[in-house]
């Protein structure tokens, strides 16, 4: 989930596999065994404390990935696999009952069983408790009783639409039906919660007890590092080949890089630009390369949207040669977006952005000067530093001020949780980069989190974009009875958001990533998360 330092707020990847010849080892650090090592991954600041439900970012959810399983996975195509789960099935799409695998235990011992997942999606979607992701269970019926707006108070604490059958098995009931909610089930919002964390939620997000492969081995020491350790007692321990993971905290990907190099890291999922033209010959077999699901946009906080009209905005998306940036700043290593869904999710389609994202200098010098513009011609420009994102960021100012005459202020924010917060705060003024990934497989996930009126009090939609025909096309979409009829409102959904242009779509992802030379292989799945059962040791 890095390669944008930004979430879900950046994710997705399809599968990058390495299986070299390298040799050496690393120190030995375990839990179960002084031959087996403890790999260092790099990482960049989690916005929050490691609480699933309240991890809507790259940095975070790859820590939960680590600690959590979830009901479901995906595969290398994509495609939805069960996990955690014995069953999902649903006669209407609507009410869905889900079984669960008996063996698996929190880390302090106790049973995850049914109850682990509706206390926990419960206090997930309750408004007074303000996580992050929030809105992803907002298809829930009893959603809306848990949340009855600002300044109101729930009246309840549980949503009507969770009920335990047994310690194995739990009911969930929609208010419509969606038929991808099995899809949804494998990001992090969806892990279970130990009765540990309801007795001190505080204390949990510096040392989470988990269910997944990896346990905490001491606190969260922000800034510096995140230390696990294998869990013996999961049922899939057999298959995970190392002691322990370290998730190492940078602040500048060329540090890590070099690091990586000297074999301080084991692990880089996202290259610096500066290493992109000697990544090949640096790391051999060990430059891990493939495609990506993230997409990287110039987005516009709310003051900044209502005081611009769509001329302006196209305008910019004009001036914007994203040919230059995916070429010659990131080396071929990047593709020029034309859509707001990624090429690697069903519903894409080749040039929807149409004109508005092809490079046309003398257009849109016309275009903008026929628009409302900005005030005094000046922009902000904002970036998160810690994603190496700063000459792509200059380069497109460089061209918004020669192409259309703009003076841009580009400002660096020391991390990307920084941004996140001055952004849902409502601190920023101006534009600023962002770039997401899916949280799961779908067309939907790529437009409701980030451009629906929902999604503005309890989402990503930090633009404050809302327009009711989208939120008509995506309700449609949602309770469609086949996957075309869905994909086919999505894309209407798409192409007025696109015509809306909240967001600018300036490129695709691509995943650059590098192992150190005591691991011979491994694997980034299709979240752009590491898979850490092919993680191997040389």
């Amino acid at each position: 989930m890095r390669g944008a330092r930004s979430a879900k707020w950046v994710a997705g990847a399809t599968v990058v596999a390495l299986a070299a010849t390298a040799c050496g080892g690393s120190d030995s650090g375990d839990d179960d065994s002084a031959s087996t090592p403890q790999v260092v991954m790099e990482l960049g600041e989690p916005q929050h404390g490691l609480v699933p439900s309240n991890t809507y970012e790259s940095e975070g959810s790859e820590v939960m990935n680590a600690l959590f399983t979830a009901l479901v996975r995906y595969d290398e195509k994509n495609e939805t696999q069960l996990d955690l789960a014995q069953s999902i099935e649903s006669p209407d799409n609507k009410v869905w009952t889900i079984k669960l695998k008996d063996g698996y235990t929190f880390h302090n011992g106790e049973k995850v069983t049914a109850e682990s997942f509706v206390n926990a999606w419960n206090y997930g979607a309750n408004q007074d408790n303000a996580q992050e992701t929030n809105p992803l269970y907002a298809k829930i019926d009893g959603y809306a009783d848990l949340n009855p707006g600002e300044g109101k108070k729930p009246t309840t604490d549980k949503m009507k639409g969770l009920k335990v059958v047994d310690d194995l098995t739990f009911t969930v009931t929609l208010s419509a039906p969606f038929s991808a909610f099995k899809t949804m089930l494998g990001f992090n919002s969806f892990y279970p919660l130990p009765k540990a964390f309801f007795d001190d939620p505080k204390a949990f997000e510096t040392a989470p007890v988990g269910n997944g492969p990896f346990k905490m081995d001491g606190k969260f020491e922000h800034n510096v590092q995140i230390k696990t350790v294998k869990f013996d007692k999961h049922p899939d321990a057999k298959d995970i080949k190392i002691a322990g993971v370290t998730f190492k905290i940078y602040t500048d990907l060329d540090t890590a890089y070099r690091d990586l190099q000297g074999g301080a890291v084991d692990i880089n999922d996202t290259l610096p630009v500066s290493a992109l033209a000697t990544a090949k010959a640096d790391l051999g077999d060990r430059y891990l390369k493939g495609v990506d699901s993230a997409v990287a946009y110039v987005g516009f906080d709310p003051t900044t949207l209502k005081a611009t009209d769509v001329n302006t905005r196209k305008a910019l998306s004009m001036a914007i040669d994203r040919e230059a940036i995916a070429e010659k700043v990131f080396l071929g290593s990047k593709t020029p977006a034309d859509d707001f869904i990624n090429p690697l999710v069903p519903g894409y389609r080749e040039g929807a952005c149409g004109d508005a994202c092809k490079f046309d200098p003398a257009a849109a010098k016309k275009l903008y000067e026929s628009s409302k513009g900005f005030a005094g011609d000046t922009l902000n420009l904002a970036y998160n530093a810690d994603g190496d994102h700063k000459t792509w960021m200059e380069a497109v100012a460089n061209q918004l001020e020669e192409n259309l005459g703009l003076k841009v202020t580009v400002e660096p924010k020391e991390q990307f949780a920084t941004i996140l917060d001055e952004l849902g705060d409502k601190k920023y003024k101006g534009a600023f980069r962002m770039a997401w990934s899916m949280d799961y497989p779908s067309a939907e996930n790529y437009l409701r989190p980030l451009f629906s009126e929902e999604a503005i009090t309890n989402g990503s939609n930090y633009s404050g974009y809302i327009n009711q025909d989208v939120e008509k096309f995506l309700d449609t979409a949602d309770q469609a009875p086949d996957e075309q009829t869905a994909l086919e409102n999505y894309q209407k959904a798409d192409d007025q958001i696109l015509a809306d242009m909240p967001y600018i779509p300036v490129y695709f992802y691509t995943r650059d990533a590098g192992l150190s030379k005591d691991l011979k292989a491994a694997t980034i799945d299709s979240l752009g998360q590491v898979d850490w059962s092919t993680v191997e040791p040389s």
